[in-house]
């Protein structure tokens, strides 16, 4: 069974924790320093779905910043899934949700936006000084129609993961969705009811 190569973008405001989540997943490690990502940067590491398929995912992790974001176009070009990412203790960074995307779309030439891969992530649930409800985190996420990587239960909107990059929780979930998910929507052609959802 060949191995097949994913690109995965990780998007959101600065220091919603893209870094440390790429960090949690690909090192099991997680910095209390913030350090600002300049430009982007990436990192592999190989995953097997529940179905014996091995995925090998290259997780870039972009800038924040907006001095950074016209570097976009190089970066984005053939992405597989895009994750946006914002943090529990900010509402702005839920709102400008939008803008990552749309910018994304833009920037990648997307040619078919509606059935692009999205999965949107809350991080920082760890904290006490938490902003943002999931359930308010579902009602601002920006909504697609139904897509081979649409999960059941949530025909309408994007999947919603909430989770800490400091200590790990449900880090491993979002991205073993999305090799499960996306490996099974490339093999099968068709819409695909999966088996793992958040």
């Amino acid at each position: 069974m060949g191995k097949e190569t994913l690109k995965v973008v990780i998007l959101g405001d600065g220091a919603v924790g893209k870094t440390s989540l790429r960090n949690q997943f690909v090192h099991k490690r997680f910095a209390m320093a913030y350090k600002a990502t300049i430009g982007s940067d990436f990192a592999s590491k190989e995953v097997e779905t529940q179905d014996g398929r091995k995925v090998s995912m290259q997780i870039w992790d972009t800038a924040g910043q907006e001095r950074f974001q016209s570097l976009g176009v190089a970066f984005y070009r053939g992405t597989d899934v895009c994750i946006l990412v914002y943090d529990v203790t900010k509402p702005e960074s839920v709102t400008n949700l939008l803008k990552w995307m749309t910018d994304f779309i833009r920037q990648a030439d997307i040619p078919n936006p509606d059935s692009f891969p999205f999965v949107v992530v809350g991080n920082k649930v760890d904290v006490s000084n938490r902003a943002v409800s999931k359930r308010q985190g579902q009602e601002i996420a920006p909504p697609t129609p139904p897509t081979p990587f649409t999960p059941t239960h949530s025909p309408h909107s994007l999947p919603l993961f909430e989770v800490s990059a400091k200590t790990g929780t449900r880090v491993d979930d979002i991205f073993a969705y999305i090799a499960h998910n996306k490996t099974a929507a490339k093999q099968t052609e068709q819409l695909y009811n999966p088996t793992i959802s958040p």
